[in-house]
C-alpha cells in the first residue's frame, strides 16, 4: 500500500484517539476511542507493527464490552421535587452555570417561576434538573431542562417527557411549551416529539 496513504490513516487514528479525550460524555467517549483504536489496529497491521494492532486490537474490545455493558444496563429513573429555596438547587445551579449558560443562554434563574421542579436520578445519582411553573391553567411552560455532560445520551429527557406524560396528565396539563436557545437545544427538542410554533416556541401535547 502506499506509504503516504498509510501515513494518513495513522493521522486518522491519532487524531480519533486524542479527540476521544476531550469527550464528557462516557458514551462518545467509548464510540470515538473504538473507531480510533480500530483503526489503529488496522494501521499496525498494515505496517507489520504487531504489538500495536495487539494492544489497540485489546482497547477495541474493552470498548465494546463497555459499550456492551452501558447499552444492556438496567438504569433506575426517578425524580426528587424540590422546593425553590433548596440549598442542592442552587449550589447545583451555581455548580454548571457556565454550562447552563452555553445550552441555555441568557438562563437566570427565579424562584417564584420555580414551581414545579425535580432532579431527575438515575440509580439515585442527580443527572439531570427540570424547572417548569403552570401557564394558562392547562400548560405546563418549561424553564430549564439540563443534563450534566456525563449522561447527555436523551434517556433524561425521554424520561421526563414520555415517562411522567401520566403524571403531568393527573395535576392538569394538556400541552408543553418552551424555547431553544441553540440550535444543540432545538435538535433535542424535536427529537423528543417538540414541534416549532409560528411564534418560535416549541410545544408538545401531552
Amino acid at each position: 500500500m502506499d506509504a503516504q496513504i498509510l501515513q494518513n490513516i495513522g493521522y486518522v487514528a491519532s487524531g480519533l484517539i486524542a479527540f476521544s479525550m476531550t469527550m464528557n460524555s462516557i458514551v462518545k467517549f467509548r464510540w470515538i476511542n473504538l473507531l480510533g483504536a480500530s483503526s489503529f489496529a488496522i494501521y499496525g497491521f498494515l505496517i507489520s507493527a504487531y504489538p500495536v494492532m495487539l494492544l489497540n486490537g485489546f482497547i477495541v474490545i474493552v470498548d465494546i464490552y463497555y459499550l456492551i455493558k452501558i447499552y444492556n444496563k438496567s438504569q433506575l429513573f426517578d425524580t426528587l421535587q424540590i422546593k425553590a429555596n433548596n440549598q442542592y438547587l442552587l449550589k447545583f445551579l451555581e455548580y454548571n452555570k457556565k454550562d447552563i449558560q452555553k445550552y441555555f443562554p441568557g438562563f437566570e434563574y427565579k424562584a417564584e417561576k420555580n414551581t414545579i421542579s425535580f432532579f431527575v436520578l438515575r440509580n439515585m445519582a442527580v443527572t439531570g434538573i427540570f424547572l417548569a411553573h403552570r401557564e394558562d391553567n392547562n400548560i405546563l411552560k418549561v424553564g430549564l431542562d439540563y443534563v450534566i455532560p456525563e449522561y447527555r445520551d436523551f434517556k433524561n429527557g425521554k424520561y421526563v417527557y414520555h415517562h411522567l406524560n401520566k403524571y403531568f396528565k393527573k395535576v392538569g396539563f394538556e400541552r408543553i411549551i418552551t424555547t431553544a436557545g441553540t440550535p444543540v437545544h432545538k435538535k433535542y427538542l424535536k427529537k423528543l416529539g417538540f414541534k416549532e410554533t409560528k411564534e418560535g416556541l416549541f410545544e408538545k401535547s401531552i
